[in-house]
């Protein structure tokens, strides 16, 4: 078998949580030829930072070049693919999910799609038609300036760049991540028909970038219909969809997945690689917290929570494991505003993964809202009791082996961490419980045994056709064997 996985900027040149577990599958089935493609918005990430291992035939990262061509370059049929598109967005449901899919199909048949395709005015034709449809609305479309169109049209001409993507051959694309390489996925199974198989691992894509936030409603409301859209797109045209758990498959149904077509996956970690730990001896209690760093990370509530922490439990330290050179700056700029100085720790994520957790006492989980819960699970199979809060697949993964509470509640989750941090015997219990939970529910295995049966189901030929022997006479026996009744006549 030879399969495309198609990523958005993570794996192999990314150390974050969705790589690891792109990681976990190609290295657990080395039978199987990857071909590693990932679609990246802007710039080139640069080179792997991941070993490669022999099963990987090519690894390319793609960020689809902006055409300068002038607009009397667009074709009839782009302007009318374009159309569809933008009907599709603001439409009613279900006819506009037909009318979306197909302005995306026949952009992707067109040679660099967005080229010259006037599509501020386009936009604007569809705005006003949209508006008088949810006029009567609860909430109906926000006003549409003509600079808020020339803005949306320019961000969804960067997005759609994305259809010009070119995926080498294979059995089958496995797609893991956003609406960038869905985008790159959705294009290469229309121009060569090649079956798709999708890794829903997302937040709710009616999520805004942090950058977005200053834009306009209406351009908002643009960009999170875009989205929404494209990720129903993906849904319809998809063989197979694999949700993370049972918040993302009940995510997926509500936005037109077929039940027949979906099948969980759960996150999964190799055990070896998160041994148990004895808690450090040491004089200040300690949490640890997991992640990039970044504006996205969940960083900033947590610092407000630990801030509460150090108030109640003084010498209280902070470790922030995994921070990526990325956003390092960014992360030092948010502990300096804190004013929580020396309380707070920098560490680089690991060589060795049985050191992410082993600093701390308490593992607490704010994930940011794209993050799947694979750290989650890393601190449950670490042995650590976890405060987090209950946000998406949470409350599913960790069940009643740790703490949950609400999001946007600092007071009580730095209320929750004192009373483990003074509790030794409970959170050793919650680690120990949590830990057997991860082990039964949540290991490599077998998300490794799952997808290599998906791979085969979707990615080789079907079986050949089996014929059953019917006699013409049946033997002379007054009954026959219960082994034997297939092979006689239903009119005999």
């Amino acid at each position: 078998m030879r399969i495309c996985l198609l990523t958005g900027g993570g794996y192999p040149y990314r150390r974050d949580a969705l790589g690891g577990w792109c990681r976990t599958v190609v290295e657990g089935l080395p039978e199987v030829t990857f071909d590693l493609l990932t679609v990246v918005d802007r710039e080139s990430p640069g080179v792997p930072a991941y070993p490669l291992p022999a099963n990987i035939a090519s690894v390319r990262a793609v960020a689809p070049a902006r055409d300068e061509r002038r607009r009397s370059a667009a074709s009839d049929d782009a302007t009318s693919a374009a159309v569809l598109l933008c009907r599709g967005l603001l439409g009613e449901q279900d006819h506009a999910d037909r009318m979306f899919a197909e302005g995306l199909n026949r952009l992707a048949l067109v040679c660099d799609p967005p080229a010259g395709v006037p599509l501020t005015d386009v936009l604007m034709d569809a705005w006003r038609a949209g508006r008088q449809l949810t006029a009567n609305d609860r909430l109906p479309l926000p006003r549409l300036s003509m600079r808020d169109a020339r803005t949306a049209a320019t961000l969804l001409q960067h997005a759609i760049r994305a259809l010009s993507v070119q995926a080498p051959p294979a059995d089958l694309v496995h797609c893991v991540g956003g609406t960038t390489p869905l985008l790159a996925a959705l294009a290469g199974r229309w121009r060569s028909g090649t079956p798709l198989l999708l890794t829903e691992a997302r937040a709710p894509v009616a999520r805004l970038r942090p950058a977005e936030e200053r834009l306009s409603p209406a351009v908002r409301t643009v960009l999170r219909r875009f989205r929404r859209a494209v990720a129903r797109t993906g849904y319809a045209e998809a063989e197979l969809i694999a949700p993370l758990s049972a918040y993302h498959h009940g995510w997926a149904l509500r936005h037109g997945a077929r039940p027949s077509r979906l099948v969980s996956v759960p996150a999964g970690v190799d055990p070896s690689d998160f041994g148990t730990a004895a808690e450090p001896v040491v004089a200040d209690p300690a949490l640890v917290w997991a992640g990039s760093g970044g504006p996205d990370s969940g960083l900033t509530p947590l610092l407000e929570a630990f801030g509460n922490v150090v108030a109640q439990v003084p010498g209280t330290v902070l470790h922030l494991v995994g921070v990526t050179a990325t956003h390092e700056d960014h992360c030092a700029e948010q502990i300096e505003r804190s004013g929580l100085g020396r309380a707070v720790r920098l560490h680089p994520l690991p060589a060795d993964p049985r050191d992410r957790y082993a600093a701390g006492h308490v593992v607490v989980h704010l994930p940011g809202p794209a993050d799947p819960p694979y750290r989650l699970v890393e601190a449950m199979m670490s042995g650590r009791a976890v405060v987090g809060v209950d946000v998406g697949p949470a409350a599913e993964t960790l069940g009643d082996t740790g703490v949950l509470v609400p999001a946007d509640d600092p007071g009580t989750f730095a209320k929750a961490c004192v009373e483990l941090l003074r509790a030794p015997a409970k959170r050793r219990a919650l680690g120990e419980a949590a830990r057997r939970r991860a082990m039964t529910h949540f290991t490599s295995d077998r998300v490794v045994r799952v997808y290599r049966a998906l791979y085969t189901d979707l990615a080789t030929p079907p079986p050949a056709p089996n014929y059953e022997l019917a006699l013409s006479v049946p033997a002379p026996r007054t009954e026959v064997p219960a082994t034997m009744r297939w092979l006689v006549r239903e009119d005999t």
